[in-house]
C-alpha cells in the first residue's frame, strides 16, 4: 500500500470527486478524515470505507471559517494522532456573469473556493511542521481557473487564485518537506455543488467521454505518493485534454 500509516484529510469528501479521493486514499492504506458540511454524506462515505476494511471518520466543519478550521484540525489530530496529507477539494460555483452576480454570491464563492483552501493549508501545515516529518497538500483546481467563462465569474476567479496559491505554498513550505500541487479537472462527475450527474451535460475533449471522479482521484493519489517526490508546485490537468485544445 502506498499510503500505509498516513493520515489524510479530504474536504468536501461526502460526494463526487471528494468521495472518490477519500475512498482511493483509504484503499492505499491512509486513515481518512472525511470533512463535509452535510453530516449524512460524510458519515456515509466514512462508513463505506470502514465496511471495505479501511479506517475513516467523518467531521462536520465550515472550512471557510478560521475558528471551524482550527477546531477541525485539533479534532482530527485527537482522533488520528497526526496529519500527513491534505486534499482541498471543497468548492461552490456562482454560475453568474458579472452583470448578474450579487456581492453576497461573490463573497460566498470566494470564501468556500479560495479562502477555505488557504485556511486548511495554513493550519494543517502548522501541524505538519510541528511533526517534523513533512507532508503533502493537493488543491483541487479547475480548467476554469485558466480560462475565462461566459458564466461563473467568481468561481473562475477563485480557481485562478487556487492555482497561484499552490505555487506560493509550494515555495514557502518546501523547506519544511511539504509538497504542494494542484489537480485541475474539467466537467467531472456532477457539476460543482450539485448532487446528480447531468447525462446531457455537453463535454468536448480529446478523451471522447465525460470525466469521472476516479480520474481526478488517480491523479491525486499520484501526487501524494512517493512516486511524485520530485513534483512540486505543479498544476496537473486531469481534463481529458481540454487545455491542449484550440478554442473556437
Amino acid at each position: 500500500m502506498k499510503l500505509e500509516g498516513q493520515v489524510a484529510i479530504v474536504t468536501g469528501g461526502g460526494r463526487n470527486i471528494g468521495e472518490a479521493i477519500a475512498r482511493l486514499l483509504a484503499e492505499e492504506g491512509a486513515k481518512v478524515a472525511v470533512v463535509d458540511l452535510d453530516r449524512g454524506r460524510g458519515d456515509a462515505v466514512a462508513g463505506a470505507i470502514g465496511e471495505t476494511g479501511g479506517e475513516a471518520a467523518s467531521f462536520v466543519a465550515d472550512v471557510s471559517k478560521s475558528d471551524d478550521v482550527q477546531a477541525l484540525i485539533a479534532a482530527i489530530v485527537e482522533r488520528f494522532g497526526r496529519i500527513d496529507i491534505l486534499i482541498n477539494n471543497v468548492a461552490v460555483s456562482d454560475n453568474r456573469s458579472i452583470l448578474e452576480i450579487t456581492e453576497e454570491e461573490w463573497d460566498r464563492t470566494i470564501a468556500v473556493t479560495l479562502t477555505a483552501p488557504f485556511l486548511m493549508a495554513k493550519y494543517a501545515a502548522l501541524r505538519m511542521v510541528e511533526q517534523g516529518s513533512g507532508g503533502k497538500i493537493v488543491n483541487i483546481g479547475s480548467t476554469s481557473g485558466h480560462r475565462g467563462r461566459a458564466r461563473a465569474v467568481a468561481y473562475s476567479a477563485a480557481k485562478g487564485g487556487v492555482a497561484n496559491l499552490t505555487r506560493s505554498l509550494a515555495y514557502q513550505l518546501a523547506p519544511h518537506g511539504i509538497r504542494v500541487n494542484t489537480v485541475s479537472p474539467n466537467k467531472t462527475g456532477s457539476p460543482v455543488g450539485r448532487q446528480d450527474v447531468d447525462p446531457d451535460r455537453p463535454v468536448t475533449n480529446l478523451a471522447g467521454r465525460p470525466g469521472v471522479p476516479e480520474d481526478t482521484a488517480g491523479a491525486v493519489l499520484f501526487l501524494v505518493s512517493n512516486e511524485s517526490s520530485f513534483i512540486i508546485g505543479q498544476d496537473i490537468f486531469a481534463d481529458g485534454g481540454v487545455m491542449a485544445m484550440e478554442i473556437g
